[in-house]
C-alpha cells in the first residue's frame, strides 16, 4: 500500500518544480543561507501540494483513467490504491504544504492557496476546455516561479512570468499532442477536449509557442535592465543552448513520443541532459564571473 502511495505521489514529476529555484538561480546571490533555505521550503511545499494534486486528480479520474493504455495502471485506476487512503493522504499532504508556506512567508502561502484552487479548477472542469486546459497548466508553472521568488524576497521579473508562460505552454502543448497520437481514435473517449484537438492544431500551436519562446528569452538577455543587472551582455551568448534544448525536445516529441512525460526526456536523454547542464554553468559563468 505504501509502495502504491508513493507511485501515486508521482514524485519523479516533482522535477517541474524545480522551476521554483529560477528566481533564485538569477538573484546573483544564490549562496546566502536564508534564500537557500527558503527556496528550499517553496519547493518542498509544491512538491507535497503537487502530490495532493495528483492523488485527486487520480481519484476524480479513475473511471476514465482504467480506459487509458497507459494511466489504467495507476495504483487507483488499477485497484492497488484504495480511494479512502488516498483521499486522507491528499488532504494531509495539501495542510502540510499549506502550513508551511504560509510559515515561510505569508505571501507564498497565498500563492500556494491559488495553486490548489487552479489544481482543484482543472481536475474538477477546465481541463473538459480545448485551449484553456494547456493555459492552466502553463499558469501553474508561472505560480511555481512567482512563488519561489516570493519565497526568497526577490522582486518578480516581468521576464520570468513571460518566459516561464511560453516554456510552460511548449511543454503542455507538445504532451497534448504526444497523448492525442497515443490514444488515436479512442482520444475522445479519454478526454472530452481531445474530440476537439487535432494534430495540425496542436503542431500550429507548438510552433507558435516556439518561436515565442526563442524570442522572449533573446529579448530578455538584450533587455537594459537584465545587462544593468548583471553588469554585462553576454548572457546572450546562452541562446544556442536554449535553441538546442527546445529542437532536440521537438524530435523527441515526434521521433520518440517522450511528450507524455517531459521527466523522462530531461532524466534519460544524454543530449538534452548535458544541454540543460551546460546552460546552467554558461549562465552561471555569465552572472557570477
Amino acid at each position: 500500500m505504501l509502495k502504491a502511495l508513493l507511485v501515486s505521489m508521482r514524485p519523479k514529476q516533482w522535477l517541474k518544480n524545480v522551476i521554483v529555484f529560477a528566481g533564485l538561480y538569477f538573484a546573483k546571490d544564490v549562496i546566502r543561507f536564508e534564500k537557500l533555505s527558503a527556496a528550499f521550503i517553496a519547493f518542498a511545499c509544491f512538491c507535497l501540494l503537487s502530490s495532493g494534486g495528483y492523488l485527486l486528480n487520480d481519484l476524480f479520474d479513475r473511471d476514465k483513467d482504467r480506459l487509458h493504455p497507459r494511466k489504467k495502471f495507476r495504483p487507483i485506476a488499477a485497484g492497488t490504491l484504495s480511494p479512502w487512503i488516498a483521499l486522507v493522504s491528499a488532504i494531509f499532504f495539501i495542510i502540510i504544504s499549506l502550513w508551511a508556506g504560509f510559515e515561510c512567508e505569508v505571501h507564498l502561502g497565498y500563492i500556494l492557496v491559488f495553486y490548489l484552487f487552479l489544481t482543484f479548477s482543472y481536475s474538477l472542469y477546465l481541463k473538459r476546455i480545448i485551449i484553456l486546459d494547456v493555459i492552466i497548466i502553463a499558469l501553474g508553472f508561472v505560480l511555481r516561479a512567482i512563488g519561489g521568488t516570493i519565497a526568497i524576497h526577490e522582486e518578480v521579473s516581468s521576464w520570468l512570468v513571460i518566459c516561464t508562460i511560453f516554456l510552460a505552454l511548449f511543454l503542455a502543448l507538445t504532451k497534448r499532442r504526444s497523448e492525442f497520437q497515443s490514444l488515436g481514435q479512442r482520444a475522445a473517449e479519454v478526454r472530452k477536449t481531445f474530440g476537439a484537438y487535432t494534430a495540425a492544431l496542436l503542431d500550429q500551436m507548438i510552433i507558435s509557442v516556439t518561436a515565442a519562446c526563442f524570442i522572449a528569452y533573446t529579448l530578455y538577455t538584450l533587455n537594459s535592465d537584465t545587462i544593468e543587472k548583471f553588469g554585462t551582455r553576454n548572457l546572450a551568448l546562452t541562446l544556442p543552448f536554449v535553441i538546442y534544448g527546445l529542437f532536440r525536445y521537438l524530435y523527441l516529441v515526434h521521433s520518440e513520443n517522450f511528450g507524455e512525460n517531459p521527466e523522462t526526456a530531461l532524466l534519460y536523454d544524454p543530449p538534452i541532459l548535458i544541454c540543460v547542464l551546460a546552460y546552467l554553468l554558461s549562465v552561471a559563468v555569465v552572472i557570477y564571473f
